[in-house]
This record gives C-alpha cells, sequence and structure tokens, in this order.
C-alpha cells in the first residue's frame, strides 16, 4: 500500500478522481477498469453503494500494485472510517468535517478529504488537520467561489465534488483547485453499459486539467 503522501502526491499528479455510485461490484469492478485506461488517479467508493465495504476490500485487492488508489466517500463518523480503512481504502473522504474522522484517519496515517461548503468550514477543516478539503457541494459555490477563498487562504488544498462537469472542469482548475472530483458526468456511461465512454472522458477530463494548468 502506497504512503499517503504518494496517495496525495498522485492524486494531485493527475487532478481527477472518480466518484462512484455503482450498483454492483461488478459494475463498480467495471468503472475502475474504465478509469485506469483513461488515466484517472482514483476511485472515491462512496457508502452508498450497498455493500460498500465488501466492493472497496475487492476492488484494493484486485488493483493492489498502484494502478489507481482505491478511497471511500461518503465516510460519515470514524467508525465507517475504520471499516473502509480495515478493507484496504487509501484515503476518506466526507461530505462535510467530522474531527474524530480526521483524527482517526491521522492516526492510521491515512489521506483524509473532509468537506467544507463556506470559508470558515474550510479554516476549520484545515486546522482539524485534513490532508485536502472536499467543497461542496460544487453545483451551488462554483468555480468563483474557490478564487474568492484562495485570495485569504492562498495555502488551502481544495478539491470540488458535485457539479464538475468536461465544459467547467478547466475553470475550477484556473480558479486554483488541486483537484476535482467527478461522479456522474464521467461516469453516466456504465448504465448503458457503456464503458468505453468512461475511458474517452477521463483522458478529455485530465487533459483539459493539464491545458488548464498550464495556462
Amino acid at each position: 500500500m502506497l504512503q499517503k503522501f504518494a496517495v496525495l502526491q498522485k492524486i494531485v499528479e493527475v487532478g481527477l478522481v472518480a466518484v462512484i455510485r455503482a450498483e454492483s461490484a461488478e459494475q463498480a469492478k467495471k468503472i475502475t477498469d474504465a478509469c485506469i485506461q483513461g488515466g484517472v488517479a482514483a476511485i472515491e467508493m462512496t457508502f452508498t453503494v450497498p455493500g460498500a465495504v465488501d466492493v472497496i476490500r475487492e476492488l484494493a485487492g484486485a488493483y493492489h500494485s498502484g494502478e489507481i488508489i482505491i478511497g471511500a466517500g461518503t465516510v460519515l463518523d470514524p467508525e465507517t472510517a475504520r471499516l473502509a480503512i480495515l478493507a484496504g481504502a487509501q484515503y476518506v473522504v466526507s461530505p462535510s468535517l467530522n474531527t474524530g474522522t480526521v483524527k482517526l484517519c491521522n492516526r492510521y496515517q491515512v489521506a483524509c478529504m473532509p468537506g467544507a461548503g463556506s470559508t470558515r468550514e474550510i479554516v476549520e477543516a484545515m486546522e482539524a488537520g485534513a490532508d485536502i478539503v472536499k467543497v461542496f457541494p460544487g453545483e451551488t459555490l462554483g468555480p468563483n467561489f474557490i478564487k474568492a477563498v484562495r485570495a485569504p487562504l492562498p495555502q488551502a488544498l481544495l478539491m470540488p465534488t458535485g457539479g464538475v462537469s468536461i465544459d467547467n472542469v478547466g475553470d475550477w482548475i484556473k480558479a486554483g483547485c488541486v483537484a476535482v472530483g467527478v461522479g456522474g458526468n464521467l461516469t453516466a456511461g456504465a448504465k448503458k453499459g457503456d464503458y468505453a465512454s468512461i475511458t474517452a472522458l477521463a483522458k478529455q477530463f485530465i487533459a483539459r486539467i493539464r491545458d488548464a494548468r498550464a495556462s
């Protein structure tokens, strides 16, 4: 298993985390394969997926050679975080800040990304020990929120989730995000069995992230 700094480095380097809300372990594996082919850095398996712990365990076992980083999403408390870590999750993402979850992740040196929707919440997450702060919900906040926050808080490492699309991903990166989390706007093809579209979209997302950083 990669050490925490290596996990964070890979996520930031590629800049794209695929947020998975699959209907089954088999579908999750197919999405993960498609993401690997597209160059995605990390999979965020959410706890809204039935049997999420078993899915994380299966994916962590299947992709133990570093092809992709397997993490857990929608983690609301330290109990769930510990289950995810024992199953092999290499990072933990939450929709909001739970200091007990951050403390537990730091205890086991697992990257932690709690959610925040205001400047105050971002600062509180940073003070609690967050590695990256998940800006959520991205749909309502937008890239201009990132730009505004980064003026007084240039040290904040921010990753939006929700509302990130192929059309606006460059705006999020230019605003100062270190990475983006993308769900349905990347993985929608899985519902129709069109996994090739996920690979193609992933490549497009990564290319636009790279171009935005270069500009």
